[in-house]
């Protein structure tokens, strides 16, 4: 039996809302390898997360969760400092973004952009719901 499990995107049965950022590209210390350590490298992070949805808006931002705000999140983590693995970038994404409580499902991919011979990227995905 498979453990994966479709992110309930949009849906007005579950009162769902689709919050996403597509193809953030940044500079980032990562990789474990010699040739990795002190330098940029190039990142491409996608995000889709699962909300509460708000039916009344009344226009106003701080009745949504904001893309923006969470991308300055990314931003600021990735500016930190070095960080090892993809896999580790991807849940302190995936952390930052349950900061909002209204959040309840995250899915980040990270790729590292030109890190394999022949390959545009290569990286990894992540799926974490709010316990």
């Amino acid at each position: 039996m498979s453990r994966v499990s479709k992110l309930p995107i949009a849906d007005s049965g579950l009162a769902v809302r689709h919050v996403f950022i597509r193809d953030l590209e940044l500079l980032a210390h990562i990789g474990v390898y010699g040739h990795e350590q002190g330098k940029l490298q190039p990142v491409r992070i996608n995000l889709d997360l699962a909300v509460e949805d708000e039916v009344l808006l009344e226009d106003k931002l701080d009745r949504v969760v904001d893309y923006a705000a969470i991308a300055d999140k990314i931003r600021a983590i990735v500016a930190a400092g070095h960080i090892n693995l993809a896999e580790t970038l991807a849940e302190r994404i995936a952390l930052a973004a349950f900061e909002d409580a209204r959040v309840k499902t995250a899915r980040v991919r990270v790729e590292k952009l030109h890190a394999l011979p022949g390959a545009e990227s290569g990286g990894v995905e992540i799926e974490r719901q709010r316990r």
